[in-house]
C-alpha cells in the first residue's frame, strides 16, 4: 500500500473538494436551523442561523462568514483560535475535510473536521442539536501532530455570526448578596466583553449567560433573540464584536486570560460546550427551551423530586452541640420537612471551627460539640423520620488548620509573596492528584461511615488571588483550566460511586451557577441574600436560564416588615427550604408552615417540572407575577408578589399563558395563613382558558407592599 504524507494527502483532498461543491451542512431542531457551507477556498462558513428553513431555501444560501475564525492569516478581527507552532509561526488556516452526523432519538450530533494545509493541525467543530427542546450546543476539539507542543492563546468554544440593524444585549451582573441584576444595552461598534478572571467562585461579579436580541429589544413574549450560556465552572469570556459593516460576531469560551495552553503532540484539547437557543417569541420561549433541555439532559436527576430541608445556620451559626441539634430535628419534624442540613461549624479539634478563621481542611467532627460523631446525628434524625445532610467546603483551607501545617505544598499561593486571604482562607491546589484524592476520600469516608447520610451542601467561599500551583511547576498558565478540569475529575469519581446523592452547589451564594457543574449537582444556592423582597429579583433573574427545581430558596428571618406568608410564597418559586429560628414561631406560624409544606409538595410537580411564564416583571411594575403550567395544561400555579406599590398604583388585568383555550379552569387561592380567608375577587371562579389568556384576571385591585397570593388553576 502506498502511504502519502499527511500534508500531501491534505493537498490532494483540497484539490478533490474544489472540483465539487459540498452540500450545505444543516444542523436543525424542531423550529430552528443552523446552516454551514463550504466556500471555494474550503473554509467552513456560517450561512444561516434562525427560524427553521426548508431545503429549497437552504440550497440557495450563499456566502456567510467563517465559522471558526483563525489568527495570523487575513482575518483582522478577534479570532476563535490562535496557535503558535513549533517554528514560531503564529498563523493557522482551517480547511474543510469532512463532516458526519449521528442521530440518537431526540439528539443529533454533527462533527465538522477542518485541517491546516501546511501544519498537521486538526480542529473539529462538534455540534449537538436537541430537537424537541430547540437547543444547540457547540464545542471545538483541537489536536496536532507537530514534534513539540504548540501554544494556544485563543480557543473559543463557538463563534456565531449575525446580521441585523441593531443588537441588544441583556447581561446579568452583581456582587455578593446582589446577584443577577438584569441590564439591557444596545451594542455599538467595537467589542463588548463579559468575562471572569476569578478562577474558583467564578460568577462572583458576572454571570455566564446572556440574551442577544436582533433589531430591537426583546421582551418576554416578543422579539427575535438567542439565549446563550457556557458549560464551564471556571474563567469564561463572551465577546460581542460589531464591525465596520454592522455585522456581529459572538465568541464564547474559556477566558484565555493568563492561560496560554501548551498542547502536546496528539493531546486533545476539548473546549466546554456553548449552549444556545433561538427564539422568535421573546425571552420567555427561549427560557422554556432551556428549562426543558436542562431537566432532560443537563441537571443531575433533573426529573426527580427535591426534598424540603431545614438548615441550622440562622438558628445557631457555629455555636451548637448535640442537644441543640436534636432539638432542631424535633422542630423540623413538627414543621414537616424531609431533611435537616447541618451547616458550617461541625469540624476541627486542634483548631475548632467556632468562626470562619479556623479549621477548614480538618474534616473530623469537633469532639467537644459532637462527642458522639456524625453517625449519632444521622440516626437521631432518622428516628424522627427526617434525613440528615451536611455542609462541606472541600476545596479550601484555613491557615489555622492541621492540613495547612501538614501540606503547605497543597495550597495555591505564590512562593515569594505574602499570602492573600479571602474569608480567612486559601484555595487548595486541585491540580495535584494527591489533593484530588484527599477531597474524594473526605466525601467517600463520610458516606461510607454514614450510609444514611442523605445530602451534601458543597460550598466554595473565595475566588483565586495570588494564585500559584506548586504541582504545575513551570506550567502555571495551565492553572485556571486545570483547576476546573480537576474539580470535574473529583466530582466524576464521587458520582461514579454515589450517582443519586442530592448535592447543593454553593459558592458564597451564587458564585457558581453553570451547567458545566450542574450535571454533578441537583440544585444550587443562588444568593446568601434571603430577604424575600430582594429574592424576587434574584430568583427572577436566575429563572431565565435555570428551571425552578435547581434554584434553592429558603424561608429566613432576613428582611424587614415581611410576613411569614410573604417569605414562604417567595421561596415556593424554587426548591423550598427553611433556615429560620422556628423555636420563636407562634402556634399559628407552626400550623401555617406545616400546611405550606404539604401544599408545596402537592403543587411542586407543576412548579419544578412545568413551563414557566413571567407575566408581570418586577423591573416594570411594583409587583411580580409568575406562572407555572403543566405540559398537559390541566393544572397551573400562579404567584403574585407586591413589592413597593404606591398609593395611586392601578394594576391592570394579568393575562395568563400556557393554558388550553378550549378548557374551563377554576381559580382558587391557596396557602392562606390560619384564620384568614381569600378576599381576592377572582377566588373560586371559573373561566375558559381563552378568556384567561385574552382578557385575564383582576387579581390585584388593592395590593399592599410585601404581600402575596398563590393561586391554583385547575381544569374542570
Amino acid at each position: 500500500m502506498i502511504r502519502f504524507p499527511v500534508l500531501l494527502l491534505a493537498a490532494f483532498t483540497c484539490i478533490r473538494l474544489q472540483a465539487q461543491r459540498i452540500a450545505p451542512i444543516v444542523i436543525e431542531t424542531q423550529n430552528a436551523s443552523l446552516v454551514l457551507t463550504v466556500s471555494g477556498n474550503q473554509r467552513v462558513q456560517q450561512a444561516y442561523l434562525g427560524k427553521k428553513i426548508n431545503q429549497p431555501i437552504i440550497d440557495k444560501l450563499g456566502g456567510g462568514r467563517e465559522a471558526y475564525l483563525t489568527a495570523g492569516m487575513e482575518n483582522q478581527f478577534e479570532p476563535a483560535i490562535r496557535m503558535v507552532h513549533n517554528d514560531g509561526n503564529p498563523s493557522l488556516e482551517l480547511r474543510y475535510v469532512s463532516h458526519s452526523s449521528q442521530t440518537n432519538g431526540n439528539v443529533i450530533t454533527t462533527d465538522v473536521v477542518m485541517r491546516d494545509p501546511v501544519y498537521p493541525v486538526d480542529v473539529t467543530l462538534h455540534y449537538t442539536a436537541y430537537k424537541a427542546e430547540d437547543v444547540f450546543s457547540c464545542q471545538a476539539i483541537i489536536k496536532h501532530q507537530e514534534k513539540k507542543p504548540v501554544m494556544l492563546t485563543q480557543y473559543a468554544s463557538s463563534m456565531l455570526h449575525f446580521n441585523a440593524d441593531e443588537y441588544w444585549l441583556t447581561q446579568f451582573h452583581g456582587d455578593w448578596a446582589r446577584e443577577v441584576n438584569m441590564v439591557d444595552e444596545k451594542l455599538t461598534h467595537g467589542i463588548k466583553s463579559l468575562d471572569s478572571k476569578l478562577g474558583a467562585r467564578t460568577n462572583f461579579y458576572q454571570t455566564q449567560f446572556f440574551f442577544l436580541s436582533l433589531n430591537k429589544p426583546s421582551d418576554e413574549n416578543n422579539g427575535e433573540l438567542i439565549a446563550g450560556t457556557l458549560n464551564w465552572t471556571g474563567n469564561f469570556q463572551f465577546t460581542f464584536e460589531v464591525d465596520q459593516r454592522n455585522a456581529l460576531r459572538v465568541r464564547s469560551g474559556i477566558n484565555p486570560y493568563a492561560s496560554e495552553y501548551y498542547l502536546a503532540p496528539n493531546e486533545i484539547f476539548t473546549t466546554p460546550e456553548m449552549v444556545f437557543t433561538w427564539s422568535s417569541n421573546g425571552k420567555g420561549q427561549a427560557s422554556r427551551n432551556l428549562h426543558r433541555w436542562a431537566r432532560n439532559y443537563a441537571v443531575l436527576d433533573g426529573k426527580g423530586e427535591r426534598m424540603v430541608l431545614l438548615n441550622n445556620w440562622e438558628a445557631t451559626h457555629t455555636s451548637f452541640d448535640e442537644k441543640r441539634l436534636t432539638e432542631l430535628f424535633d422542630e423540623g419534624k413538627k414543621l414537616g420537612v424531609d431533611l435537616f442540613l447541618l451547616d458550617d461549624g461541625w469540624f476541627g479539634n486542634t483548631f475548632p471551627r467556632n468562626d470562619d478563621k479556623t479549621g477548614l481542611g480538618d474534616w473530623q467532627p469537633d469532639k467537644t460539640k459532637l462527642p458522639s460523631g456524625i453517625g449519632y446525628l444521622v440516626n437521631e434524625a432518622e428516628k424522627r423520620g427526617i434525613h440528615f445532610g451536611i455542609w462541606l467546603e472541600p476545596e479550601m483551607v484555613n491557615p489555622k488548620s492541621d492540613l495547612y501545617k501538614a501540606h503547605p505544598d497543597w495550597i495555591l499561593k505564590l512562593p515569594n509573596r505574602e499570602e492573600n486571604y479571602g474569608r480567612n482562607q486559601l484555595v487548595l491546589d486541585l491540580t495535584n492528584p494527591k489533593v484530588q484524592d484527599f477531597i474524594y476520600n473526605l466525601v467517600n469516608d463520610l458516606l461510607t461511615q454514614n450510609p444514611k447520610l442523605a445530602y451534601i451542601k458543597w460550598d466554595c467561599n473565595r475566588s483565586m488571588t495570588n494564585a500559584y500551583a506548586p504541582y504545575l511547576k513551570e506550567k502555571q498558565s495551565h492553572l485556571y483550566i486545570e483547576y476546573t478540569r480537576s474539580l470535574y475529575k473529583i466530582l466524576e469519581r464521587i458520582r461514579a460511586k454515589y450517582p443519586k446523592l442530592p448535592i447543593m452547589l454553593c459558592a458564597g451564594g451564587g458564585g457558581r451557577t453553570d451547567y458545566g457543574a450542574m450535571k454533578y449537582f441537583t440544585e444550587f444556592w443562588p444568593s446568601d441574600n434571603t430577604d424575600a423582597l430582594e429574592r424576587i429579583f434574584i430568583q427572577w433573574g436566575y429563572s431565565y436560564f435555570f428551571p425552578a427545581n435547581t434554584i434553592s430558596a429558603h424561608v429566613t428571618s432576613m428582611g424587614k416588615n415581611q410576613s411569614l406568608k410573604f417569605r414562604t410564597d417567595v421561596a415556593m418559586m424554587g426548591r423550598l427550604g427553611y433556615d429560620i429560628r422556628t423555636n420563636n414561631f407562634t402556634k399559628e406560624d407552626i400550623e401555617f408552615t406545616n400546611n405550606a409544606i404539604k401544599t408545596y409538595k402537592q403543587i411542586s410537580p407543576v412548579i419544578q417540572q412545568g413551563d414557566q411564564y413571567r407575566l408581570v416583571s418586577p423591573y416594570e411594575e411594583d409587583r411580580a407575577v409568575v406562572m407555572y403550567a403543566e405540559e398537559k395544561k390541566e393544572k397551573a400555579i400562579l404567584f403574585q408578589y407586591f413589592t413597593t406599590p404606591r398609593r395611586k398604583n392601578i394594576f391592570t388585568n394579568v393575562k395568563l399563558q400556557g393554558l388550553d383555550g378550549g378548557k374551563n379552569y377554576r381559580i382558587r387561592e391557596i396557602n392562606l395563613y390560619p384564620g384568614t380567608k381569600s378576599n381576592n375577587p377572582e377566588n373560586d371562579k371559573t373561566y375558559s382558558g381563552e378568556y384567561l389568556m385574552s382578557i385575564g384576571l383582576n387579581i390585584a385591585p388593592r395590593g399592599l407592599a410585601m404581600t402575596s397570593n398563590v393561586f391554583e388553576i385547575i381544569a374542570q
